[in-house]
């Protein structure tokens, strides 16, 4: 008799069911098909494919008409936002420029009983020609468009969102064009009317285009494109998935990297620069340059300024230095 409290008592001993396998069926399947390469996070390929991801959710397309061209299949360069996630375009010299440079607009704005002038005149030219839908609007509408604190005098445009370069795709195109390469370089600026002034002034002192980080950066909206004065249309921007890295990577090449802080080494007008390639990086007003793009730069150098003024902004601070710049490789031309 089964003593008390056993639970298994009176039960027969029971061994693998017949034809099971035992308990090592799962051990005989074996795990499958081996991975593809991008498909290994570990793998070197699995780490580009990561990358890319990261790179295209950051918005890294070329821009039309092949400013990045020549990398093309690359999933980096694909569009982050959906096709109908259009930007507005605010104001007439920044309306003006971006019709002249082709941006393929979807709608042209203009408000009723617009006073008209040259440019106006311009822009209804060039919207009729390519078949661009112009549309009478009232001020308050265009208002709306415009934003809380944009200026629209009168006109409005439609397009895309920004597709952005690829650094090296950049650097190749100026250098294959013959041109000594003047870029600027941003850590850390998170205002758009910033990126849009150093647009500006990257295109009024001979600049080749503008590289922003993927991540803490102020992207190419509308405030950036009205701010920019239409420069927008003509100096690419492009996305670098890790600014360090792609710094490091221009220094192979040659480029000079210069920092601009306020605990330079260098005052800039003591600056002696050679004349060749150049990368100017700006970091943010509060923060500065981060200790890794710091540590990267061949050179970093001060603006000298009065001790009034605790700092420049980063859009003046980049003026001054593009400025100082373009002046060296003139004089030395």
């Amino acid at each position: 008799m089964a003593k008390p409290g056993n639970p298994s008592a009176g039960r027969g001993k029971k061994g693998p069911t017949k034809g099971t396998g035992g308990k090592n069926k799962r051990s005989l399947e074996g795990r499958g098909p081996t991975p593809k390469a991008e498909d290994r996070a570990w793998h070197p390929a699995g780490k580009r494919k990561a990358a890319a991801e990261r790179y295209a959710a950051a918005g890294g397309a070329r821009k039309p008409g092949g400013s990045a061209g020549g990398r093309g299949g690359n999933p980096s360069r694909s569009k982050a936002k959906k096709d109908d996630d259009t930007e507005t375009v605010t104001g007439r010299n920044s309306v003006l420029e971006a019709l002249r440079a082709k941006i393929p607009a979807t709608a042209f704005y203009i408000a009723q009983r617009v006073e008209m002038d040259d440019r106006v005149k311009e822009m209804l030219s060039i919207a009729n020609h390519r078949e661009i839908p112009v549309l009478e609007v009232t001020r308050p509408e265009l208002d709306r468009m415009a934003g809380f604190d944009g200026v629209h005098q009168g006109v409005a445009l439609k397009v895309p969102p920004y597709e952005y370069a690829h650094p090296q795709d950049l650097l190749e195109q100026v250098i294959d064009r013959g041109q000594t390469p003047l870029f600027v370089a941003l850590d850390g600026v998170t205002d758009p009317r910033n990126l849009g002034a150093i647009i500006r002034s990257t295109a009024a002192f001979g600049g080749h285009g503008i590289i922003i980080p993927q991540r803490r950066s102020a992207s190419v909206n509308s405030a950036a494109w009205k701010t920019s004065a239409g420069a927008a249309a003509r100096i690419p921007v492009a996305i670098a998935a890790n600014l360090t890295s792609t710094l490091k990577e221009f220094k192979k090449q040659g480029v000079f990297v210069l920092g601009l802080d306020g605990d330079g080494d260098v005052a800039l007008p003591a600056l002696e620069l050679a004349d060749r390639p150049v990368v100017i990086v700006v970091g943010s007003e509060g923060k500065g340059l981060s200790r890794l793009v710091t540590e990267t730069c061949d050179q970093v150098v001060s603006i000298p300024i009065s001790a009034a003024t605790e700092s420049l902004n980063a859009g003046i601070a980049a003026s001054v230095a593009l400025y100082q710049v373009a002046t060296l490789c003139a004089v030395r031309e």
